[in-house]
């Protein structure tokens, strides 16, 4: 009798967490799709909306104008099924970033420009953004995180470029096939490539002592070497099965679901956060153009709008605007926000004409690559979980996150307006290698 007792009580308090969990859903996709509209009519890219919906649900907006209604809508007890709906969901993200990134060919005109136009887009953000950091720690760190690894930390989440992003901007605006459109992509995946190395990096030293970040490491390489080495090439048969047959069948669904799902739970076993495993299990996903055109056709639109706004809402509930009022809060956010527009905008900027790019060319392609938007996000939720930064930090990269992508599609339109535009839109040509000078 008392075990049907408890099994009733437990019934219950399931359905009332359900009743919980649904309310919040419905108005994180609510107000995710009425922001996205929004931005869209402002010309901004639907995902800028979604995530400045996330942040006005948060306590900087509805927490601060009704924080009665919010505590109704997100109560304490959500907040844990809200993080691990937002934790799969950035799993998967990560798992259709990888698998969508192009490793065939170079940039027409010159394999190097790819690397050198990322590298330019790395190192001056990262070292102006750990110079910052490490002139900011007495005030912005906590006291169980060294000055070095919360400067890197600073300045690798500064290094970003939203890839996802970008490509979603250029494939609106025509581009993805024209010269500047995929130098840039390029560019921006090897960017993002190397900042979750960064990433993975400063995890394993900050969560444990010597020998367990370094198990940690050797593990993480350990399981990249295996996912690419031996798992990409076992999954390779799927891939031309899918691209005979024109689509993705209920079993390769259940294949290119665990794969990710397992990589992450693997990765979240290392000690390096599950987003990692995602990333790398998109890395050795099947190559063939096909496979990769179903996948992102049967999974992004699914995880871009119920998975994504969660993952958004969840940042917005962590971010507190208001606590970076005060003088210092203020030129602190000011300092970083410079750091980061500086490094990157000005970086890439210069990069491309050195690359004997236009100037009107070169400022477009500094802004597009000075857009963090999601990545930056998923990059300082990993900080923050870790206590590698602090809330107000946090809050600070994230309204640096919502500035830079905001101001990315304006700066790229002012150097690059439309009439000239039109000339960009056709696909890239091969160009003759240029001979040096004689001596």
């Amino acid at each position: 009798m008392e075990a049907h007792v408890l099994a009733g009580a437990a019934t219950d308090k399931n359905l009332e967490l359900v009743l919980d969990v649904l309310p919040a859903l419905i108005v994180i996709l609510a107000a995710s799709g009425l922001c996205g509209w929004l931005a869209r009519w402002l010309w901004q890219p639907r995902v800028l909306g979604e995530m400045v919906a996330g942040v006005l649900l948060g306590p900087t907006l509805f927490g601060w104008l009704f924080p009665d209604a919010q505590e109704a809508v997100f109560p304490h007890e959500v907040t844990p099924i809200l993080y691990v709906i937002s934790t799969i969901g950035l799993t998967l993200y990560m798992f259709l970033v990888g698998a969508g990134l192009d490793h065939g060919g170079g940039e027409r005109g010159g394999a190097h420009r790819p690397v050198v136009l990322a590298i330019s887009g790395i190192f001056p953000a990262l070292i102006l953004g750990a110079a910052v950091g490490f002139t900011l720690w007495s005030q912005l760190s906590r006291d169980d995180v060294g000055r070095w690894l919360f400067a890197i930390f600073v300045g690798g989440a500064l290094s970003l470029t939203a890839f996802p992003m970008l490509a979603r901007i250029l494939y609106e605006r025509g581009l993805q096939n024209s010269r500047l459109g995929r130098l840039s992509l390029l560019a921006a995946s090897i960017d993002d490539a190397a900042a979750w190395c960064l990433l993975a990096v400063l995890s394993a030293v900050h969560l444990g002592d010597g020998s367990s970040a370094l198990r940690t490491i050797a593990l993480s390489v350990l399981f990249v070497a295996v996912a690419l080495g031996v798992v990409r090439p076992l999954l390779r048969p799927l891939g031309r099965a899918v691209a005979r047959a024109g689509d993705i069948s209920l079993g390769h669904t259940y294949v290119v679901l665990l794969v990710p799902l397992a990589a992450g739970w693997l990765t979240d076993w290392i000690g390096i956060y599950s987003v990692f495993g995602g990333f790398v299990a998109g890395l050795a996903m099947p190559r063939d153009a096909a496979f990769r055109r179903l996948l992102h056709e049967r999974m992004m639109n699914v995880v871009s709008t119920l998975l994504l706004p969660v993952f958004f809402t969840f940042s917005g509930l962590n971010t507190q605007l208001g606590g970076l009022t005060g003088g210092t809060m203020l030129l602190s956010f000011l300092a970083i926000l410079a750091a980061s527009f500086a490094g990157k905008y000005f970086g890439c900027a210069l990069a491309m004409r050195a690359l004997g790019f236009s100037t009107r060319e070169s400022y477009a392609v500094g802004g597009l690559m000075n857009a963090r938007g999601l990545m930056i996000l998923i990059f300082i939720n990993i900080g923050l979980a870790q206590g590698i930064i602090t809330r107000e930090v946090f809050s600070m990269l994230v309204l640096v996150a919502v500035l830079t992508t905001a101001a990315a599609l304006p700066l790229y339109s002012l150097a690059l307006p439309r009439r000239l535009e039109a000339e960009q839109q056709r696909p890239a040509a091969p160009e003759p290698e240029k001979t040096a000078a004689p001596a």
